[in-house]
């Protein structure tokens, strides 16, 4: 079936548009890492920010996105790209981080300021975060919104604009390493992560056992089978950096109460 949808591939006028945006995004980082006025910004946060940006185009522009309107194992890989592991590779390379240090002190102000600003606050709660992030991938493929995005461009656009968004907010709400005012417990942001992992699953599961117009079920059950194993290792690099920065913070409170 794939050969069917298989052709030479042309490009296409917002395509390149999108290409050069995502060119622009990766020369800054990479400009504002090279120029960093501190000490050196760590070369394997530029790796993984070219690492997203590569996600990022590769799921948006391209086969993989034309073939995801017929074929449901690449609408999934785009998914994992796009929703998961973009996101994650994103949030790994500190953009906030590097834009706060990198901006003059009347500038950085501001930034901080927006960063603990209420709406930024609100959506930076793990639970918020969650719903967004994971409560949208419900919607998503148990509503209508599913015909209704490959039927409307614009939705299709927005609604991987929000898959994006939602991942990298849930993402940094979790491991919790660029500058947000406040930082939830490591307790609470595990409760969170075991209630998201599981309603992946889940999600992966229904998804396996039901139909979806035009996608074949045995198409929709391979990119279930995707969605459960891809998406269960991207969370397992999730837990051991929880886990990895929870066990580090509770060594240096018992260091500095032997002290």
């Amino acid at each position: 079936m794939v050969g069917n949808f298989i052709q030479p591939y042309h490009f296409k006028a917002v395509e390149l548009i999108i290409s050069l945006i995502i060119a622009l995004f990766t020369a800054a980082y990479l400009f504002a890492a090279k120029t960093y006025n501190q000490k050196a910004w760590p070369t394997y946060r530029s790796i993984v920010w070219i690492a997203g940006m590569l996600c990022i185009f590769v799921s948006i522009v391209g086969p993989i996105a034309s073939l995801s309107h017929h074929i449901f194992v690449f609408h999934m890989l785009m998914h994992l790209l796009l929703g998961m592991l973009a996101p994650l590779l994103i949030a790994l390379s500190k953009p906030i981080t590097l834009l706060y240090k990198s901006l003059k002190v009347q500038h950085a102000r501001r930034i901080s300021k927006l960063l603990r600003s209420t709406p930024i606050q609100f959506f930076a709660n793990p639970f918020i975060a969650l719903l967004l992030n994971i409560g949208g991938l419900w919607l998503l493929y148990t509503t209508n919104f599913f015909n209704l995005m490959h039927e409307s461009r614009l939705l299709f656009i927005l609604l991987h604009i929000h898959l994006f968004i939602a991942g990298y907010i849930f993402t940094i709400s979790i491991i919790a390493n660029e500058p947000l005012s406040h930082k939830y417990s490591y307790l609470f942001r595990s409760f969170i992560l075991i209630i998201a992992i599981a309603g992946h699953d889940i999600l992966a599961k229904v998804l396996f056992s039901n139909q979806l117009d035009n996608f074949t079920i045995h198409d929709i059950q391979q990119g279930a089978v995707l969605m459960y194993y891809v998406g269960d290792f991207v969370d397992l690099i999730l837990i051991t950096m929880l886990c990895f920065n929870w066990y580090n913070a509770t060594a240096t409170c018992k260091r500095k109460a032997f002290n």
